[in-house]
């Protein structure tokens, strides 16, 4: 198990275009905590504090598309005629359709980055190669691609 020590250190150039990046967003009034409950996403923040900055995102990927699938079951039970446009409920049951990470960033990239926000951790990353990508994008591909079964077609 990864604890607090073993923590990596990580490059001035990486962090502060991170920290960029993150100033550049506005923070979103739009939040999954308004669709899973406070007790639920509590635990999704402290998961992503806890597991990310140690962690392989092609393991935290599969983590956050099950956290959307969750809050889209969650979704579902309470969509209802008085489901308001442009609301995370409504952004969420629009994902099911997607079929491109583009797509689903369309939908949900504010509430999605507002998650890694407030668990005070950055989703982009450096690849040994110097590539950019990014935990988010990969959890959308993951997400997207939830119920693929490619040993069937």
């Amino acid at each position: 198990m990864n604890t607090k020590a073993s923590a990596k250190p990580k490059s001035k150039s990486t962090e502060q275009g991170l920290e960029a990046e993150t100033a550049q967003r506005k923070k979103s009034s739009r939040s999954l905590r308004d669709v899973v409950g406070p007790e639920v996403y509590q635990t999704w923040v402290a998961m992503l504090h806890r597991l990310v900055p140690d962690g392989r995102t092609h393991r935290l990927a599969p983590v956050m598309a099950a956290m959307l699938q969750y809050a889209v079951a969650v979704a579902e039970e309470k969509r209802g005629a008085n489901t308001e446009t442009n609301s995370v409920v409504e952004s969420l049951l629009n994902s099911m359709e997607a079929f491109e990470p583009e797509e689903m960033k369309e939908l949900l990239d504010d509430v999605v980055t507002r998650l890694f926000e407030d668990a005070r951790v950055a989703y982009g990353r450096t690849s040994a190669r110097g590539e950019k990508y990014s935990i988010i994008e990969e959890a959308y591909r993951e997400y997207i691609h939830w119920f693929d079964m490619p040993w069937e077609g």
